[in-house]
C-alpha cells in the first residue's frame, strides 16, 4: 500500500467529527422506483500476467441490481462478484465468482516455448462476518473452469469507516491454492524448459500463494454518483514465487491501481 494513500486515509479519519452510525451500509439513493440499477466502469493498472515484472492497463464494466429501500453492503473493490442469498447485518453467506486472466506468449516475448495459461472462471460460495461494526472479515472458496481445474480460496480482513461522503477501507488479505490448481498454473514441464533458456522444469505444490492488502477510498457525490479510488499490493510465496516464471522472468511484488465510477439510477419491472 503506498504511504501516501495511507496518510490520505489517516487524514480523513482524523478530521471527521463524526462517523456514521453503521459502516456496513452506505445511504440509501432516492429514488420511488421498485428497483435501483448501479451501472460501474472500472479502469486500472496491474501486472500483464501473475508474476509478472510488467504492467497492463485493465477495464470492465458491471452492474448491480437491488429492491429499492435495501441497505447497500459494504463491499470492497477486490471482491469476487457475488450475491447474498441469506443475510443479517452481522453476516452473509451466498455464490460468488471471479475472473483469473491468463498468460500467454503475446505479454512477454520472453515467454515463447512455454504453454499458455489459459483465462479461467472460479465459481464458488462467500461468507462474510462482521465481528463489529466496523470490521469485515470475508472469506471465499472457488472452483476455476477452463483455465485451471483446482480450488482457491481468498481470505480478507477490512477495517470500515465511513464520514461525510467518504468510505475507507483497508486490511490484509491472504490467497491460497491446491494442488490441482498449482500444477495448472504454475508447472513447468522437461518439454517447456528445452524450448525456453530462461525456466527449468519445475512441479508446483499447493498451498498459501500470496500475502498483501488492499485499500480503497469511496467518496459519493450525490446519492446517484459516486468515485472510489484503490490499490492492492501482493507478496508472492510458495510455488507462485518460487516457480521459474516469477524467480527468472517476473517479481513476487506485484502492485494494482484502480479508479471506479458507479452511477445508481431508479427503474419500475
Amino acid at each position: 500500500m503506498p504511504a501516501r494513500s495511507s496518510l490520505v486515509a489517516l487524514a480523513l479519519l482524523a478530521a471527521a467529527p463524526a462517523l456514521a452510525a453503521d459502516p456496513r451500509f452506505a445511504a440509501e439513493p432516492v429514488s420511488s422506483a421498485g428497483w435501483i440499477v448501479t451501472v460501474r466502469a472500472t479502469v486500472g493498472t496491474a501486472p500483464a500476467f501473475e508474476g509478472s515484472d510488467k504492467m497492463s492497463v485493465f477495464g470492465f464494466p458491471s452492474l448491480s441490481v437491488r429492491r429499492a429501500g435495501t441497505p447497500v453492503r459494504f463491499s470492497a473493490p477486490d471482491d469476487g462478484v457475488s450475491i447474498a442469498l441469506y443475510e443479517t447485518p452481522g453476516f452473509a453467506i451466498g455464490p460468488v465468482a471471479r475472473y483469473r486472466a491468463g498468460r500467454y506468449t503475446g505479454h512477454d516475448r520472453r515467454l515463447q516455448g512455454l504453454d499458455d495459461v489459459r483465462w479461467a472462471i472460479e465459481p464458488g460460495l462467500f461468507v462474510e462476518l462482521w465481528p463489529t461494526d466496523f470490521a469485515r472479515f470475508r472469506a471465499e472458496i472457488r472452483r476455476g473452469f477452463h483455465g485451471h481445474q483446482g480450488f482457491v480460496g481468498t481470505l480478507g480482513l477490512d477495517y470500515v469507516q465511513r464520514a461525510r461522503g467518504f468510505t475507507i477501507s483497508f486490511g490484509p488479505r491472504a490467497e491460497l491454492g491446491d494442488a490441482r490448481f498449482a500444477r495448472d498454473v504454475y508447472d513447468v514441464t522437461p518439454a517447456e524448459a528445452v524450448l525456453n533458456p530462461f525456466v527449468t522444469p519445475y512441479r508446483a505444490e499447493g498451498g498459501l500463494t500470496s500475502i498483501g492488502a488492499a485499500a480503497a477510498v469511496t467518496y459519493d457525490w450525490t446519492p446517484q454518483i459516486s468515485t472510489t479510488v484503490f490499490a492492492g499490493y501482493k507478496r508472492l510465496v510458495g510455488s507462485a514465487a518460487e516457480n521459474p516464471v516469477t524467480e527468472n522472468l517476473g517479481s513476487r511484488n506485484q502492485l494494482n491501481l484502480g479508479l471506479r465510477l458507479s452511477y445508481s439510477f431508479g427503474v419500475d419491472w
